[in-house]
């Protein structure tokens, strides 16, 4: 199993909505950039994924899984762009702020630090372990 990282803006889809899509999920749709979409080839089923709230909140409210391995994106007819399905797995008691996450030393190498403009990233399993810990997971 893979662990992975999906920044949205809560304007757009927030983690309520992904909490309300349910089991039946979601496909994470719209991503244009070349490195997210390669990372979103990469993941399996199963494959568990924080979901983030960018722009304002920055922080990391929930942990989403895959329940369908990359496809062509719906909302465009462009065969270049691909996306995963996602479905609600656990939210977090404590979500966890980008500013505790640069906070903590044994995370400074995480991508959402070091390129907090990625879309969809990979998250090493001690980073997210200790995320895990910071949000206990409900």
């Amino acid at each position: 199993m893979a662990f992975w990282l999906f920044k949205s803006e809560p304007g757009t889809w927030s983690w309520q909505d992904q909490i309300h899509a349910g089991a039946t999920g979601t496909e994470w749709d719209g991503v244009r950039n070349y490195q997210a979409r390669n990372n979103m080839d990469k993941m399996k089923l199963g494959d568990l994924g924080f979901f983030y709230h960018s722009v304002k909140e920055k922080t990391i409210v929930g942990i989403t899984s895959v329940i369908a391995e990359a496809h062509m994106d719906t909302t465009t007819d462009n065969k270049t762009w691909r996306c995963v399905d996602l479905a609600y797995h656990k939210s977090f008691k404590n979500p966890v702020s980008l500013e505790e996450i640069k906070n903590k030393p044994k995370l400074s190498e995480m991508i959402l630090v070091k390129n907090s403009r990625l879309s969809v990233q990979p998250v090493k399993n001690d980073e997210w372990n200790i995320i895990c810990n910071m949000g206990d997971p409900q």
